[in-house]
């Protein structure tokens, strides 16, 4: 199994020693020719979501990636990623990716000084630690759209097909199941493709 990990901006490092201590491979996609790399899934990590659509275009590989997710390449996005693949962001001018059926809201727990850490349940596994920092979440989802995270009646993290997002930042924690989760959805979509 090999994942690509968006490497423009942001937490693209912890994401990569999450899947280290997972033991699959992964690389970073810095340019457009690290896309032509064979891939199993994709992380949109954590970041400032309006720079990395930015370099995405900048780059030349926005279409490219927006292709692999609407071709069912399995994706992560964590806080900005989450914003990349939402269909629409409610407080914000320009649209990203838009291949998963969301609407989120960007900084909905204000700015830096709202950021926290919380526990709470993922796909009804309790106790899983996360970190907000500027965080979006998902105001709304589509009736295709799976809720795995809820947080003071927020939705923050959820699933459609092959794309999973999480408002928060699983990989500034040592907990792997957000990961693992990650994992399984490839690992299925390679047995029913």
């Amino acid at each position: 199994m090999q994942i690509g990990i968006l490497a423009l901006q942001g937490a693209f490092i912890e994401h990569y020693k999450m899947l280290k201590s997972l033991n699959v491979e992964a690389f970073e996609i810095r340019q457009k020719k690290d896309l032509d790399k064979p891939m199993d899934g994709i992380i949109l990590p954590g970041g400032e979501s309006t720079t990395m659509y930015k370099l995405l275009k900048d780059l030349d590989m926005f279409d490219i990636v927006k292709e692999k997710i609407e071709n069912g390449l399995p994706v992560f996005g964590t806080c900005a990623g989450l914003l990349l693949l939402a269909k629409k962001v409610n407080n914000h001018s320009t649209s990203y990716i838009q291949t998963m059926d969301i609407v989120a809201k960007k900084n909905a727990y204000g700015r830096q000084l709202g950021s926290f850490r919380t526990y709470g349940t993922f796909n009804n596994k309790e106790n899983v630690p996360f970190v907000f920092i500027r965080a979006p979440f998902i105001e709304s989802v589509g009736e295709d759209v799976e809720v795995l995270s809820i947080v003071d009646d927020m939705i923050v993290a959820a699933r459609q097909g092959n794309q999973l997002a999480t408002a928060f930042h699983p990989e500034l924690t040592d907990d792997l199941t957000i990961h693992q989760y990650f994992i399984s959805l490839i690992e299925n979509n390679k047995k029913t493709s």
